[in-house]
């Protein structure tokens, strides 16, 4: 076993198989770690504890548990019991008596902490250099900036330290490092994961983030992590996600038109997105150039806005009291928090949402939109020399996204001429975290060469299951396929066409007397019957009861067995109904029955 493979599907080989030992991964990621030339970590934990986290997987079953011995970092504003959270302010530095919330669900699911990682001053920050650890550096040239503020996650991913971390994402702190650094960026719905047990920057926005070798690594910790806590008030419910257009053969992709496109003089970015969007058709998408001109000014609410008091509200006190404890550039953010009023808050609120109804207007025309990450990236000299202005554009395609309530999967997208990566982000509307985890698989699949700065190739592909698609499949042969009268019934429930199949030989196919609208009824019999056309359509769950309360008798919903010996709920009649209706099981078809009726 190579040591060095920490993607989530080589180790539960490995752990099945009794090549490899929670204790043997533990003692070369300890030898791996002992010194820091990025500046990944705040706090490391100590090596006989770390000893302990997997001595306490000992006689466990690996295939009970999902993260069974699986290494994770975590970022330094998020709580583990027995290490200081300092939020990258030393004199903030407070000892938790107990893990945040999805910390304990990942320790139950198997996966062991390594320690806590380095990050931009409460979470202030695209960059990673506002740090008083040390500038967090690139995993691929250490003169550039690591992004942020969730650098030292980021980091430690891509350096092979961890298969997997947690950071949070506000403004893009959960993105932008995983396309400085190669990986997969994931920011989920808004309140899947608790915030509980974390220092907040913008409370009611806040995310908790993954960072991952792989999507399906990604996914799988997501399943793992997400789960309702009635402590956090911002919480919610994992919601079915609809149409899975991650898995779909086409789906319509939206893009940014030329006019709103920003690369800021980088014009190695520019090319790499003019390829990823090349890329995206090949995968089976549509492109729609959209006005993203709404999304761009919510953008600018975000530090433009009374959003800095709710930066202040969390750590205001602390800086007025220990100034001198807070970076210049921190201070400054933090402090311009301080005047603003209610009426402020309330009038950009209303400004949003204003925003956000031309925003959501969008997925009439598109199920998911593509994106740089950040336009471009720069050397650690230059975002120190500007702070502010250079900080602003690594925001540029990232600030909407929690103040719109959108999920998003950052993706690898090729290399720079300079060696330093790029990447695309897919963002759609809050729950449609599956799709968007399956779209950055087969992504990944035709794009991705190598896992974060590892120089390890990508493993095969593997399917995971767990998140709900909030989607039922129902097949239908008669008034309801597509152009006949009562397909609106499906189409204004949000319905899609999934495909157009046939039943299995043995059902007798009757046009029932009364209409219109005409309906035919399938009965399914031991002898004389015939494979039925039929469509399948997927249909929201919460729609299915009231689609199904509108089937007048005699029909119904039963299961049909298809052509491929597959079921699936579709329509059916009670037998007795036919006996004054016509046999029309030699067309097999309705659309066929209803052309020669003329």
């Amino acid at each position: 076993m190579n040591l060095d493979l920490l993607d989530i599907d080589s180790l539960h080989q490995a752990y099945a198989l009794g090549t490899l030992t929670p204790h043997a991964l533990i003692e070369h990621l300890i030898e791996k770690t002992r010194s820091d030339p990025h500046n990944v970590w705040i706090h490391r934990l100590p090596d006989a504890v770390l000893h302990q986290y997997a001595q306490a997987l000992a006689g466990r079953n690996p295939d009970q548990l999902p993260l069974y011995g699986i290494p994770f970092a975590i970022k330094d504003n998020i709580d583990l019991a027995g290490a200081p959270t300092t939020a990258g302010c030393p004199d903030y530095s407070y000892q938790p008596s107990r893990h945040a919330f999805v910390v304990q669900r990942l320790i139950d699911a198997g996966a062991i902490p390594i320690g806590k990682t380095n990050m931009d001053q409460f979470a202030t920050g695209l960059n990673g250099t506002r740090s008083p650890y040390g500038a967090c550096l690139n995993a691929f040239d250490p003169r550039y900036i690591a992004g942020g503020s969730s650098s030292g996650s980021a980091l430690a991913v891509a350096l092979g330290y961890a298969s997997f971390a947690l950071g949070t994402d506000t403004a893009g702190s959960g993105r932008v490092p995983a396309a400085f650094n190669n990986l997969i960026g994931h920011k989920p719905s808004h309140g899947w994961i608790s915030t509980t047990g974390s220092v907040p920057a913008c409370r009611s926005l806040d995310c908790v983030s993954i960072f991952a070798l792989t999507a399906e690594d990604a996914e799988r910790v997501l399943i793992s992590a997400a789960a309702f806590d009635a402590n956090d008030p911002y919480a919610r419910a994992v919601d079915g996600h609809g149409f899975d257009f991650g898995r779909a053969p086409r789906f319509r992709i939206g893009v940014p038109s030329a006019q709103y496109l920003a690369f800021f003089g980088n014009a190695d970015s520019e090319k790499l997105f003019a390829a990823a969007t090349q890329q995206a058709r090949a995968l089976g998408g549509e492109l729609v150039e959209i006005d993203f001109s709404p999304f761009l000014e919510a953008a600018k609410l975000l530090y433009e806005g009374p959003w800095l008091a709710e930066r202040y509200a969390t750590v205001g006190n602390f800086s007025d009291a220990h100034a001198d404890a807070l970076l210049p550039v921190t201070r400054k953010i933090i402090d311009a928090g301080r005047n603003l009023s209610a009426a402020d808050a309330f009038r950009a609120n209303y400004k949003l949402a204003a925003l956000k109804r031309r925003c959501d207007a969008v997925w009439d025309e598109v199920d998911v939109i593509l994106t740089p990450t950040a336009g471009t990236i720069y050397s650690v000299a230059e975002l120190e020399a500007d702070p502010i202005d250079l900080n602003t554009n690594l925001g540029y395609y990232t600030n909407f996204m929690n103040l719109l309530d959108y999920a998003a999967t950052a993706v690898p997208a090729g290399f720079q001429a300079n060696g330093l990566p790029f990447g695309v982000t897919f963002f759609s509307p809050a729950h449609q975290d599956a799709p968007l985890l399956h779209l950055a698989s087969r992504w990944q699949r035709h794009s991705t060469a190598t896992l974060g700065a590892t120089g390890h190739p990508l493993p095969n592909a593997s399917t995971v299951q767990g998140l709900p698609s909030g989607q039922v499949k129902v097949a239908v042969c008669g008034a309801h396929m597509s152009g006949l009268p009562l397909n609106w019934q499906l189409t204004t429930r949000g319905a899609r066409l999934i495909s157009a199949t046939r039943s299995s030989a043995d059902y007798k196919f009757y046009a029932l007397p009364g209409g219109p609208p005409y309906r035919p009824g399938m009965v399914r019999v031991n002898q004389g019957g015939a494979a039925i056309e039929m469509e399948i359509w997927e249909l929201p769950a919460r729609e299915f009861g009231s689609f199904v309360a509108g089937i007048p008798a005699p029909l119904g919903i039963g299961t049909i067995t298809l052509e491929d010996n597959s079921q699936v709920q579709g329509f059916v009649c009670e037998a007795a109904a036919t006996s004054n209706a016509e046999d029309i099981t030699r067309y097999a078809s309705w659309r066929a029955f209803l052309k020669n009726r003329g």
